[in-house]
Formats: structure tokens, C-alpha cells, sequence
């Protein structure tokens, strides 16, 4: 993976998470924080980080934050702020900013003053519960749209010891196997004749539908 340079601004739980998983994954992370005792925190575990106000052009500018390929605005409950941030660092040119929103209200102004991409960590969270409650074989998911899915899912017991031949998921569900999961290993776009076992995971993409529909397959 290719090492790119992301801004965190707002270390509360949520961005803090985001750094640090950012930087586990060897990427460069700069954490930005008002407040000075979250910032000597981060310290321990992002490559820069800096106490500074993210609605201040002059602070922005003096970070070199135009130069970043995405800053995540992380914001807790200071909308004004939050929105401000947002509007100032489009204004910069910053390439991609993505905004934590904590609510549908919050949400449309951070898309009208020109986030790209827009999070909603606790409904997020609150519907990938729901989503396994209601699935138990489902174990991720990434929704790539409304309707559309891709997910990972454990392998019916029914299914296994099968070639994907003779599963045909295509035509009997409905849905397309991307890759297979085995061992810690993945397989992309596995062969037909590739069987499958019941320790494998099989990620697959389809309507949300009939993902569902298919990951209660017992």
C-alpha cells in the first residue's frame, strides 16, 4: 500500500480511532486538537501533531494542510466549528475532506459547504449491529450504495465441500463471489471448479436483498 498523507482534526474517540488505525497501517498522520493534553496523547501514535485552531486560515496555512491527500474532520459535538472547518479547508483546496457528522441536520450542511464524503459513526455503527443481529453469517459489510453491498459472509454448512460451479450463486441468489477468504489469505476472483470449505469466508457482492436473504442460509 502506497504511503499517503492524511490530517486528523479532532482527537476525541472517534478521530483518535481513525489516526491510529491510519497509522498502524504505516500511512503519514498529522492529529490536530485544540486541546493540548489530547494532542501530547496522539503523540505516541500518529507522525505529527499539533495543537491549532481548524478554523484559522493562518494555522491551517502555517500546517501546510492543502498539501495532505485527505484531512478527516473529526469534530465532536461543535457543529459550528465543525461546519467552519469544512468550509475553510474547501476553500484552501484541500482535495478530499471527510466530515463526522452527529446528525442528518449536521450532516446536509457539511454537504452543503462541500464535504466529499460524510460519516455518521453512530448510526453507522448502530445498523452494522443491527445488520449481524439479523445475519448472523454476515461478519462485514461495505455498502456501496443504497441497494447494493458487498459483503463477507461465513459459509453455509450446506455449501460446503462444493466447487462454486456447483453452487451457482449467481443464478439460484443472485449475487457474485469476488474473492474467497482462506487462512489469512485471499483469493480474488476464485475459478468455478474452486471448492469451497466450511472454514472459508466468501466475499460477495449483490443487492442488499438478497445478501440478506443468502447469508441466513443455515
Amino acid at each position: 500500500m502506497a504511503k499517503s498523507q492524511y490530517a486528523v482534526i479532532g482527537l476525541g474517540r472517534f478521530g483518535t480511532s481513525v489516526a491510529w488505525r491510519l497509522n498502524e497501517a504505516g500511512q503519514e498522520v498529522l492529529g490536530i486538537d485544540m486541546d493540548e493534553e489530547r494532542v501530547e496523547d496522539a503523540e505516541r501514535f500518529v507522525t505529527h501533531a499539533a495543537v491549532a485552531d481548524s478554523t484559522e486560515q493562518k494555522a491551517m496555512e502555517s500546517l501546510g494542510i492543502t498539501n495532505f491527500d485527505c484531512v478527516i474532520v473529526a469534530i465532536g459535538d461543535d457543529m459550528q466549528s465543525s461546519i467552519l472547518t469544512v468550509l475553510l479547508l474547501k476553500e484552501m483546496g484541500v482535495k478530499k475532506v471527510i466530515a463526522k457528522a452527529i446528525g442528518k441536520r449536521h450532516g446536509k450542511l457539511l454537504e452543503k459547504v462541500g464535504a466529499d464524503w460524510i460519516i455518521y459513526p453512530e448510526r453507522d455503527m448502530g445498523e452494522r449491529v443491527a445488520n449481524q443481529l439479523l445475519s448472523p453469517n454476515m461478519l462485514n459489510y461495505i455498502e456501496l450504495s443504497k441497494e447494493y453491498n458487498i459483503e463477507e459472509i461465513n459459509i453455509p454448512l450446506s455449501m460446503a465441500e462444493k466447487s462454486l460451479r456447483e453452487l451457482d450463486l449467481r443464478a439460484k441468489y443472485n449475487i457474485s463471489v469476488i474473492a474467497l477468504v482462506r487462512n489469512g489469505s485471499i483469493i480474488v476472483s476464485p475459478s468455478p471448479d474452486e471448492i469451497i470449505h466450511s472454514s472459508d469466508l466468501l466475499v460477495v457482492i449483490g443487492n442488499r436483498n438478497d445478501l440478506s436473504g443468502f447469508s441466513n442460509i443455515k
